[in-house]
């Protein structure tokens, strides 16, 4: 939970419940959290004083024990073609975290971080550059949304939980934030426009499951077999592809959603065509989707995409093996959408950055 130097709750970082309960202790109506909840997150006030439906008593009060952060953006670059924006928000401890708008044809969605930085270690992201500095609070989460939709005017309609860190590393501020957004008295966004993305935690894959919410979890394999994963992506050494796709079937029995499998194609690495006539094996039988990335060039990690001959040939093969198969469209490209970027570049910048 976020507080600030006083110590005070931040009223973004509860629930309905939480603040029925909170106004409990004040001797107030619990019928008044779900005015604060429509008036925080819906229409993202930053002071007490906007709650006009709300008595000065009330408002006095609430300001005595509780606080509401806001984002602060300090970085906003769009593309050429309009369609993407990256964002940098600071934070209240001076660390920033990394969103992106897209502009649909169906929609606008944003991309939003769960952490500052990442311990996944997945060798060619650079979101794990320096390693995990913390968790975002549900509301850090959810202020990501607020900003971008108060700087663009645009109404967002779909969320991408693929932004800087790995979210069910943050599983509990994660779900909260999920509950708020979905909710009536929030920005009402249905979880099939919700996409979550996971490089493998199986034991809170399987506690999500559990939930059966109907979004849509997306699982960033990049590898078809257990040693080169293992190279690519560490959490791989603890569970091995065999556990993760075990808990992908279970995930689809639960809750009838397809499963998205992200496989960023690395030059020479991960995209010769032994590497997906195993991928069509591993996944056979399953209820899935595979999402085939050029990958983003980190300079520090040194791998090269593949070619976009090599990439059809790829998609071709998964194709002809009966998968269903596409090629993400690449957005952003000109201003550092790859997650991590933005934020390393800022922070290298700053007084006594590296």
């Amino acid at each position: 939970m976020c507080r600030n130097s006083n110590s005070k709750v931040n009223l973004k970082d509860l629930n309905l419940t939480e603040l029925q309960q909170l106004l409990s202790q004040l001797g107030e109506k619990p019928f008044r959290a779900e005015q604060i909840c429509r008036w925080i997150f819906a229409k993202g006030i930053t002071g007490f004083s906007e709650m006009t439906n709300l008595s000065k008593e009330l408002r006095s009060k609430l300001a005595e024990l509780a606080w509401l952060s806001s984002p602060q953006m300090a970085v906003r670059r769009q593309s050429a073609d309009g369609d993407t924006v990256k964002y940098l928000f600071t934070l209240t401890d001076g660390h920033a975290v990394e969103s992106v708008l897209m502009k649909h044809s169906y929609g606008n969605a944003v991309c939003v971080s769960t952490q500052v930085g990442c311990r996944m270690g997945c060798l060619f992201c650079a979101s794990t550059l320096g390693g995990l500095v913390r968790n975002l609070s549900p509301a850090e989460i959810y202020d990501q949304v607020l900003g971008i939709q108060q700087d663009s005017g645009l109404r967002v309609s779909h969320i991408v939980i693929m932004g800087t860190g790995e979210p069910l590393d943050n599983y509990d501020n994660v779900l909260k934030f999920l509950a708020n957004i979905n909710a009536p008295y929030g920005l009402n966004i249905g979880f099939r426009h919700i996409t979550l993305s996971t490089c493998g935690l199986v034991p809170r894959m399987r506690e999500l499951a559990r939930k059966k919410l109907p979004l849509t979890l997306a699982v960033s394999l990049h590898a078809p077999n257990d040693a080169l994963r293992d190279q690519l992506v560490p959490i791989n050494r603890r569970y091995k592809l065999a556990q993760l796709i075990e808990a992908c079937h279970d995930y689809v029995n639960l809750t009838g959603r397809r499963i998205t499998f992200e496989y960023a194609l690395l030059a020479g690495v991960n995209d010769r065509e032994e590497h997906a006539r195993q991928l069509i094996s591993l996944v056979k039988g399953l209820l899935c989707h595979i999402n085939l990335i050029p990958a983003n060039p980190v300079q520090e990690r040194g791998f090269q995409r593949s070619s976009p001959a090599q990439t059809e040939r790829f998609r071709a093969i998964l194709s002809r093996g009966g998968l269903h198969v596409t090629v993400r469209r690449e957005m952003g490209g000109d201003i550092d959408a790859a997650c991590g970027q933005l934020r390393r570049r800022y922070e290298k910048q700053k007084p006594g950055g590296d």
